[in-house]
Order: C-alpha cells, then sequence, then structure tokens
C-alpha cells in the first residue's frame, strides 16, 4: 500500500517532536555535571566523525571541498565545544547580595532546527550543541537535497548523548523532510523556540510562525582593500576565504572593492593566486549564468568549482583558475556580478578613496546583505573606526578572511554557524548565537528601598457643577450659530477665520 509523502513527513515530524518533549522534561532535571557529560559525548563523537561526514555531504549535494567541510565540522564540534563547555545553564546561575538579585537557568524546551544545504552537517552538530548544553531538546528539519548526511550526523550525536545517559529522542529529526513538515514544525504547539538557517523564504516563515525564532539574512558581503592595506596579505585573504568550500558559507566575500592607488597591485596578485578576469564577451555569458532573472541567483552555481561555472557559461579558462572576476561599476538587481553569489565568482569595484569605498559598500549591503558582515583590509585604525560607526552590519571583518573570521574560527568572535543580522537585516539579534541565546533566565528580586504610596482621593463633581457646565456649552453653541449666520461663503470655508471671529464675539460678551 502506497502512502502519501507528505503525510508520512508530518507524522515523522509529530512523532519526533512528542518524543523530543517528553525526554526533554526528564533532561530538564540533569545536574550541570550531567549535562555536561553528554555535551562533551556529543562532541567528541562528532568531531572523530568530521571527515565521514565531509565527504557524505559533498556525495549527497555536490556542493562545496572535502578537505574544507571537514574544516567546518571540527569548527562546528571542538570549537563550539571549547567555547560553551564553561557556560553554566543549570541552576542558580549568580547571586548579588549587593543588588539582592538571584539569577535562575530556564531552558525552553524543544528547539527547530531548520539546516541548509550548504553546511548540512556542521550546522546540525553546532545546533545540537548549543541546543543540549542550554538543556533542550532539538528536532531537525533536513534540507530535501542533503537530508541523509544531515541525518547522519544528527544520529552521530543522539546516540553519543544517550551513551553519556541522555534521554532517547532528546534529538530527533524528520527523515522525509518536505516543506509541509518544516513548516508546521515550526508552529508545533510543543516547539518552543526556531533556529532557522536557509533561505530567506524560509528565515520569514520562521518569524511569521508564532514562535520566537533566531534566523538569520543573506549576506551580500563587500571586500574593501584599503590604501593603507598590505595588498599580498589583504589578496592572500579574500582568495582563502572565497574559495573556502567554494564560497557556501554566506558571510564570504561577495565583491572586491579596491583604492585607486592600488588596484594595479591588487589585480596583479590576484592574478598570481589564480583568479581568471573575464574580457567583456565572457562577462556578459557569466551574467546571464549567475543570475538568469532579475537580482535571482542561479542555484546551480553554488558551491560549485569555478571550472565548472565557466563551463556552464560556454568560456574556457585555465586549468588552475581559482577565482572568475569582472571589472564592474554599477550595482544593483540587473547587475548580475552585484548580488549574492555562493561561488567562487566576484564583482571588483575600484574606488577613488574611503568615502566612494563607503558607498559602494552601502550599495552593495542595500541590495542583499545589510546586518550582516563586511570584510576591510587596512593598516590605518581611524578608516576601522569609521566603517565601524557608519557600515550597516554587525560583523566588520579586518585583515582576516570574512567567510572564516565570522564564524570564529580566525577571530575572538563566537564559534557559530548562524549570524545574527539584527535589525538591519529583521533579526532578533545581531549576535552569533550561541549557547546563551537558548536559555532563559528567572530573577528573584528582594526589596531593596520602600516608597510611599499616597491615599488616592476620588474627586466628585456635583449636580450644580455639572448643570452650569452644561450652560456654558450651551452658551457657546449658540454663539457658534450666530457667528456662521454672518459669516461669507468664503469665510465658512476658512476655519482659522471662524475661529477668530467666534473667539472676538466671546470676548465682547464676557465684558
Amino acid at each position: 500500500m502506497a502512502f502519501d509523502h507528505d503525510l508520512v513527513s508530518l507524522q515523522e515530524m509529530r512523532n519526533a517532536v512528542q518524543q523530543a518533549k517528553e525526554a526533554q522534561e526528564i533532561f530538564s532535571t540533569f545536574t550541570q555535571e550531567q549535562v555536561d557529560a553528554v555535551v562533551q559525548a556529543i562532541a567528541d563523537a562528532a568531531y572523530a566523525q568530521s571527515l565521514h561526514l565531509a565527504k557524505l555531504a559533498v556525495e549527497e549535494t555536490g556542493l562545496g571541498v572535502v578537505a574544507h567541510k571537514e574544516i567546518k565540522n571540527q569548527v562546528g564540534s571542538k570549537d563550539v565545544y571549547e567555547s560553551i563547555k564553561d557556560v553554566r545553564t543549570v541552576g542558580i546561575l549568580q547571586e548579588d547580595q549587593r543588588q539582592k538579585v538571584i539569577e535562575v537557568a530556564v531552558p525552553y524546551g524543544v528547539v527547530a532546527g531548520i539546516v541548509p544545504v550548504t553546511n548540512p552537517t556542521s550546522t546540525a552538530i553546532f545546533k545540537t550543541l548549543i541546543a543540549v548544553k542550554a538543556r533542550n531538546a532539538i528536532v531537525f528539519s533536513p534540507h530535501p537535497s542533503a537530508k541523509n548526511c544531515t541525518i547522519t550526523a544528527a544520529e552521530i550525536c543522539a546516540e553519543a548523548a544517550e551513551k553519556a545517559g541522555a534521554p532517547k529522542g532528546l534529538i530527533g529529526w524528520i527523515s522525509s523532510p518536505t516543506m509541509e513538515a518544516t513548516q508546521q514544525l515550526m508552529k508545533h504547539r510543543d516547539v518552543n523556540v526556531i533556529l532557522a538557517t536557509g533561505g530567506s523564504g524560509l528565515v520569514r516563515a520562521a518569524y511569521s510562525s508564532g514562535k520566537p525564532a533566531f534566523g538569520v539574512g543573506p549576506g551580500n558581503v563587500p571586500a574593501y582593500i584599503e590604501k593603507t592595506a598590505n595588498v599580498k596579505a589583504a589578496v592572500g585573504h579574500i582568495v582563502d576565504s572565497k574559495t573556502f568550500d567554494y564560497g557556501t558559507i554566506c558571510a564570504s566575500e561577495q565583491s572586491i572593492i579596491v583604492d585607486k592607488n592600488i588596484k594595479e597591485m591588487a589585480v596583479r596578485e590576484l592574478k598570481n593566486r589564480g583568479a581568471y578576469f573575464l574580457n567583456d564577451e565572457e562577462k556578459k555569458k557569466m551574467e546571464t549564468t549567475i543570475s538568469p532573472l532579475p537580482g535571482k541567483l542561479n542555484p546551480k552555481i553554488v558551491g560549485k568549482s569555478p571550472l565548472v561555472i565557466a563551463k556552464m557559461a560556454g568560456i574556457s579558462v585555465p586549468s588552475e583558475t581559482t577565482l572568475l572576476i569582472a571589472f564592474e561599476t554599477e550595482v544593483g538587481k540587473h547587475v548580475p556580478f552585484s548580488i549574492e553569489k555562493l561561488a567562487p565568482v566576484f564583482a571588483f569595484y575600484t574606488a577613488s578613496d574611503s568615502v566612494e569605498a563607503l558607498d559602494l559598500s552601502n550599495q552593495l549591503l542595500a541590495l542583499g546583505g545589510r546586518g550582516h558582515s563586511l570584510a576591510l583590509h587596512t593598516s590605518d585604525d581611524e578608516i576601522v573606526k569609521t566603517f565601524a560607526l557608519k557600515m550597516p552590519v554587525s560583523r566588520l571583518l579586518v585583515n582576516t578572511p570574512s567567510a572564516l573570521g565570522a564564524v570564529g574560527a580566525t577571530t575572538n568572535l563566537k564559534p557559530s554557524f548562524t549570524l545574527g543580522c539584527g535589525t538591519y537585516g529583521g533579526n532578533v539579534t545581531s549576535d552569533n548565537v550561541t549557547v546563551t541565546h537558548l536559555f532563559m533566565k528567572k530573577r528573584v528580586a528582594y526589596g531593596t528601598r520602600d516608597i510611599v504610596v499616597e491615599k488616592a482621593v476620588e474627586t466628585t463633581v456635583n449636580d450644580e457643577q455639572q448643570e452650569t457646565q452644561l450652560a456654558t456649552d450651551d452658551s457657546i453653541q449658540a454663539i457658534v450659530a450666530q457667528v456662521l449666520a454672518k459669516a461669507s461663503p468664503e469665510m465658512a470655508n476658512d476655519p482659522v477665520a471662524i475661529k477668530k471671529l467666534v473667539s472676538a464675539t466671546l470676548a465682547k460678551q464676557s465684558h
């Protein structure tokens, strides 16, 4: 007997949520030591399988580079664990004897984890660790094109958790994901918070589900090489970042902006590192490959190598090509090279100075990256401060690969694969989302001072006062009627003139 795929998916989701709720109720009673043992077991198991999961992800999705996905899995397991292992998430967090306030940790409950096709295993590991550390359960909805590798990652985490004493069902998933099941998961009455990583439509659905949600916006990241920068080092960072996993991290640079004084140096260094600059004819072919419709990215180029993308466009490039770059002067949905491209493809802009670079960066961010990140290469701290004050981004990454710096691999930002964009990008936070976002704090507050509250005195209006007020109101209405009767047609349509005439009449009567 054949079963409807959507119905099967919905039932799987409901079963997983029910099991997660029951497991979380038990897990919420665990001590800090018990929780920490489970979290460490998950991190160790996931780290040990980093390479295996990387291979599965590339085989299933056809996106990215195995060695780079292995690094992502290592960051998502070991680095995330190291950043959260000492965070207290159980019981009393702190007692402020002076202020007489006590803070107590409270888990959210059941987390809905939405996982993207671009980072399917590392995201699942990361979200599991921060959810479980905060004493939550988590239910995953994988991307249909990455369901097997995502579920394998979740299974590795679940098995390790159960061996360490966690109740069965604490980590769950939908094995036959559909859009309907994902939407219903986010709206399920027993789901308490959503961790959404994916396309803008899915993130909007998370925010409109009626549940608290941590989502992320797109990252059309500009990279500005300012005239005082170490050009060789800057280009090296940009190439390393953009070629990492073929640009699938949303914080990877999308456009290069270079001061005119150092343009030739930058171009030369890019070519030395395997970048291929398209001529006008090749650029036109590439534009339709990047974006067949204005403002819409062709998903077939996401996470693909520059050789594969060039072949799609009917362009012949050297076998050692690392990046495809086109000179550009415009920004807009009608300019394919200026939109977010999760692939090793760049727009190259020339700025006369930092003021023009600021303007270009703003235009690029407004096109689809407000609130996310900006990469800045400079040795001038005043330039850094200017950009920090003026750019609508949550992360300004200085002299580091943007993709790796934003997720905390090459900076001291919190290791995370959910990068908030703040209100610039319509998100609830501008932080790198981590465990502290996944539990609440009760506060016990003792009285510390007394306030004298005046006794309320009821005021009454007697019958005589009411009659006087009514009589006054009737008199005013009579005067207004007289004035309107005498007013010319032109004056009748002039409220200011009528007001003056009424005021003058009242003044005469008062005398």
